[in-house]
């Protein structure tokens, strides 16, 4: 190939510069022996080099003779000059040369006899702009393989440390010796695998402790050093008596303007701009053409977000099950989650539309049936049981007397009940949905005939004139040990079993609602309800025939604010589970126990109000409740009512309010170990109350990134509890291990914000964590056994952890007292200074100034005389 290029080179410029008399030699007739065949040596007029910008010693130099010239420039270079271009020998092989730029080389050395050589091939470029390493092999030529020698030792004692430090015997080795029986020799041996924890004396723990016989004394000890870089920050629970604003101000570290030029004209500078200048324009021009940094996996759409966490096992979590279904929680999520008491593997969901989808229904008239969803173990893929609704529900609980009856709260403000008696056998799976009976027939939901799903429509809804007006925000059963009369005193309960329910909404108020009939008006509810009853369907049980439509609270709790007017606005609360001493009812304790074993939960529908007088009051019952409010603020206050000077019943002033969660609380809850002890979420952070010392939290987190948007506390460990983030991660806190930061952090189990989290044990060897998130999605994980088993006197080390918070907190509280009260003694006395001051009158105050004035005027001349100034001062003046 090359030989051809040598011969259109000749013949092209013998055909072009012949006719003008001129000689020109060839490229072949240029080179001399050991002139490489893909270079050809050029000489460069100067206005050449000003064209291309290859001036020598000034472009090109030395230390970098290198210059790209494009094909495109010497084309038109030739066309334009003709015979008179520099590069006019070369034309067809410029012609010729398959890429867009040549290679051009400054050779300072007239090495092949020009200062200037044009390299003719692709490979050649390459070769010279990327050349290979150098070997020297007359180095290792002239060196010849020696033999090292060693060397005198020479000793500088350091033998003596070594010797130090080398294990030596103290002592004289002990023997031990093993036999056994001659009949066991050789005889066969099985082997098999046996959980520690099944069998009571299975293993033995040989546990190091501290010997007290003998101690040893560490006279010196050898340790390591390193300087690292590395910093981290860490915060601890540390309150500040006086938050004062601090600022820091940092100053650049700057080269000099010497070091900024040397910079700048380095050659190392230019090749490398020179070298990634290609590169970079290329990635802006694909940023324009396309947005490299759109992710393809997230924009697949919900489908690949099922799916995210399946088959990702963590420390302490493994995902043993998922919920969904498409044609029930779209466009919705899960405002509230709880376990079926009784049946095993069945969870209820209540779902709820989503903030930005009730503003876009607002105009459109479409309507969706709000559901309680049940999901089972057995049957993932669709749910077993609906609950229908008036509207969408934010809080629903079981009866904890009978796990058939369930409340929930509106979004319109009512209260729900709900009787699923007829369908426990079909949720045990004991039977078909297709056996279920008439008086449980099926309805399909939208006119979906192939939906198989049993609905439950609600057996009671409260008035709507008597409900609360704003969306009911939480909802409890009071526990069957006790019930409260109209005017808030707890007295006992002869049925043992919970009739009375607790709600909180916005509207600022908390009611107190009673499922049993009123025994006056009895008789004038059944028959208001004859007409009603014909209009409803037949497969809605009786069981809260008399509360329908007619229920009314008990009483009502508001919750005026404290130092101003207005009130507070409910969203969570928590109240104290009265245990009793199981003798409050009047009865003995061994008819207690010989009726507990043969009495049946009677029918709430036969269920009447006792009268008030025939109760006995009980005396130890906490009527507190703790409130979380939706600005962030935690009120303490109690529930019964009181007389003010006209004898009129009325909420009393709350005894406690702080403000400290910045935004609302989604998360109030006792410790199931602790009655005293309560945890609260919101915003940021959560915090840790100990009731009986409300003046503060006893914990308080540092500020998260990420909101906590719900937290509850772990079953089996007093000192474990979960809180749930908003970029669907949960956080595992341990008191005893840390408590300034999580013990882990449980990432990517759903791409949206998590709403609920509701533990739950299965059996003492399987607990079961239910998450939900943004987007209707159940996904339920079990907790393995490091995180569930509490380790050795871990309630009693928990208990007395929060006694020492306690009295941290106490202390603080003491200290910042007496901060401020002799703060308050050390500003009175020069109050009293200032008030006791002489009055001055005008005239001596006039006075006083001109004496000032005139001891200026003579200091100002004594000044002046000094400096020789006074007479040529006076002299101005009088002329």
């Amino acid at each position: 190939m090359p030989p051809k290029r040598r011969k259109s080179v000749t013949s092209s410029a013998g055909s072009k510069r012949g006719g003008k008399g001129k000689t020109i030699q060839s490229p072949a007739d240029v080179g001399k022996p050991g002139h490489p065949d893909d270079i050809f040596p050029l000489v460069l007029t100067s206005v050449t080099q000003e064209l291309f910008g290859c001036r020598a010693d000034e472009d090109v130099t030395g230390e970098s003779p290198y210059k790209l010239l494009k094909k495109v420039d010497i084309i038109q270079d030739i066309k334009t000059r003709a015979a008179v271009s520099d590069f006019s020998p070369v034309k067809q092989i410029v012609l010729d040369y398959p890429e867009d730029e040549l290679l051009l080389v400054f050779d300072r050395d007239f090495t092949y006899d020009q200062c200037f050589y044009l390299v003719l091939t692709p490979e050649a470029k390459d070769r010279i702009l990327s050349p290979p390493e150098l070997e020297t092999p007359e180095v290792f030529e002239n060196e010849s393989i020696k033999t090292p020698e060693p060397k005198q030792w020479i000793s500088l004692e350091s033998e003596r440390e070594i010797d130090e430090e080398s294990f030596k015997e103290s002592r004289e080795k002990l023997w031990y010796k093993f036999s056994r029986v001659r009949r066991k020799f050789g005889a066969p041996v099985c082997f098999s695998d046996r959980n520690t924890a099944d069998a009571k004396d299975g293993y033995l723990e040989c546990a190091s402790y501290q010997d007290s016989r003998f101690s040893i004394k560490q006279m010196q000890r050898d340790c390591g050093m390193q300087a690292v870089p590395r910093l981290q920050s860490s915060s601890a629970q540390t309150q500040w008596k006086f938050q004062r604003n601090i600022c820091t101000q940092y100053m650049p570290r700057e080269l000099s303007d010497e070091e900024k030029e040397n910079t700048l004209q380095s050659e190392s500078l230019k090749n490398f701009c020179n070298l990634v200048t290609p590169r970079v324009l290329r990635a802006l021009q694909q940023e324009e053409i396309m947005n490299v940094f759109f992710d393809d996996w997230e924009a697949l759409g919900t489908a690949a977000e099922d799916g995210d966490w399946s088959g990702k096992v963590s420390e302490n979590f493994m995902l043993y099950q998922a919920f969904t279904d498409q044609k029930y929680t779209k466009d919705k999520k899960i405002s509230s989650v709880n376990w079926h008491p009784a049946i095993y593997g069945l969870i209820a969901v209540a779902l709820t539309k989503k903030e930005e989808k009730l503003l876009n229904e607002s105009s459109t008239p479409a309507v969706q049936n709000s559901l309680i969803l049940f999901y089972s173990f057995s049957d993932p893929s669709n749910p077993q049981l609906l609950l229908e609704c008036p509207g969408d529900i934010f809080a629903f609980e079981f009866c904890p007397s009978d796990p058939n009856i369930i409340v929930g709260g509106c979004v319109n403000g009512q209260v729900v009940l709900w009787d699923i008696s007829a369908h426990v056998s079909h949720l045990q799976g004991t039977q078909s949905a297709k056996k279920v009976s008439v008086n449980t027939d099926m309805f399909e939901l939208d006119g979906n005939k192939e939906n198989k799903t049993p609905v439950v429509r609600y057996c009671a809804v409260s008035a709507v004139q008597s409900s609360n007006k704003a969306p009911i925000t939480d909802v409890q059963w009071l526990p069957p040990t006790f019930e409260v009369t109209r005017t808030g005193v707890p007295v006992e309960n002869k049925h043992n079993i919970s009739v009375q329910i607790v709600t909180c909404s916005r509207d600022c108020d908390i009611m107190f609602w009673d499922v049993r009939m009123s025994r006056l008006l009895s008789q004038s509810a059944s028959e208001r309800k004859q007409s009603v009853d014909q209009k409803k369907p037949n497969i809605v049980p009786d069981t809260f025939k008399h509360l329908d439509q007619t229920w009314k609270p008990l009483f009502r709790v508001s919750l005026p604010m404290i130092d101003s007017s207005g009130e507070y606005t409910p969203r969570k609360f928590s109240l104290e589970h009265y245990t009793g001493n199981g003798n409050n009812t009047g009865r003995t304790t061994d008819e207690v126990n010989e009726n507990d074993s043969s009495e049946v939960i009677p029918d709430y529908s036969r269920l009447r109000v006792p009268s008030a007088t025939t109760l006995t009051a009980l005396e130890d019952v906490n009527t507190k409740l703790c409130i979380g409010t939706q600005d962030g603020k935690i009120v303490y206050t109690d529930w019964k009512l009181v007389k003010d000077d006209s004898g009129r019943l009325h909420s009393a002033k709350p005894l406690h309010c702080f403000s400290i969660h910045h935004w609302q609380v989604n998360t109030v809850q006792r410790s199931p170990f602790f009655k005293d002890i309560i945890l609260t979420t919101g915003s940021w952070d959560f915090a840790i109350w100990k009731e009986g010392f409300m003046d503060g939290p006893i914990v308080l987190s540092p500020r998260c990134e990420q909101e906590c948007t719900v937290g509850c506390w772990s079953l089996s460990r007093p000192a474990v509890f979960f809180i749930g983030r908003e970029d669907g991660s949960i956080e595992v806190w341990n008191l005893l291990e840390k408590t300034s930061e999580p013990l882990q952090v449980i990432t990517h189990i759903t791409n949206a914000k998590i709403t609920c989290i509701k533990p739950w044990t299965a059996s003492p060897k399987q607990h079961f964590l239910a998450v939900t998130d943004d987007l209707g999605m159940v996904r339920v994980l079990e907790i393995l056994k490091s995180l569930y088993i509490p380790s050795r006197s871990e309630t009693l080390n928990v208990k007395k952890y929060f006694e020492l918070e306690e009295d941290r907190l106490k202390h603080f509280l003491e200290k910042e007292e007496l901060s401020a009260k002799q703060k308050k003694e050390a500003g009175e006395p020069k109050k009293w200074t200032e008030a006791d001051k002489p009055i001055i009158s005008l005239e001596e105050i006039d006075k006083v100034n001109m004496k000032k004035y005139n001891d200026c005027q003579m200091l100002e001349e004594s000044i002046l005389k000094g400096m020789g100034l006074w007479q040529a001062t006076a002299d101005t003046q009088d002329t």
